[in-house]
């Protein structure tokens, strides 16, 4: 299991902005953090971070890179995804049902990283 994640960010204060705006449909809080990071963290036991890059080098966008959020319900993931555009994210693919058992939304935020917000209803 994964036990948190870490997004790279050029400008930590307002990645921080966005992340609590996008983690409050979800039930995410800010958990701990210090100069260069923030971890968000909610139910469950996985942890997302956003943080500076630790070589001082920008933070670059990874090709075919993205990270799953899970939601609770299918209106959290409306929520969370309304919550990322009005934050200033950049739509992947408004929410809705992609397979049988997963309802999805595809977004990327200030720095470019994509991201998913998605229910399973299994």
């Amino acid at each position: 299991m994964i036990g948190y994640a870490t997004i790279g960010t050029n400008d930590l204060e307002k990645a921080k902005t966005f992340y609590d705006k996008l983690m409050e449909p979800l039930g995410g809080k800010r958990t701990f953090g210090f100069e260069r990071m923030q971890f968000y963290g909610g139910r469950g036991q996985s942890m997302l971070a956003v943080c500076t890059p630790y070589d001082g080098s920008p933070a670059t966008v990874g090709n075919g890179s993205m990270f799953g959020i899970q939601a609770e319900t299918k209106d959290a993931v409306d929520k969370a995804h309304a919550a990322a555009l009005a934050a200033g994210g950049v739509c992947e693919g408004p929410p809705g049902q992609r397979m049988d058992g997963f309802y999805g939304a595809y977004f990327r935020d200030l720095d470019g990283n994509k991201l998913c917000v998605f229910n399973t209803d299994r």
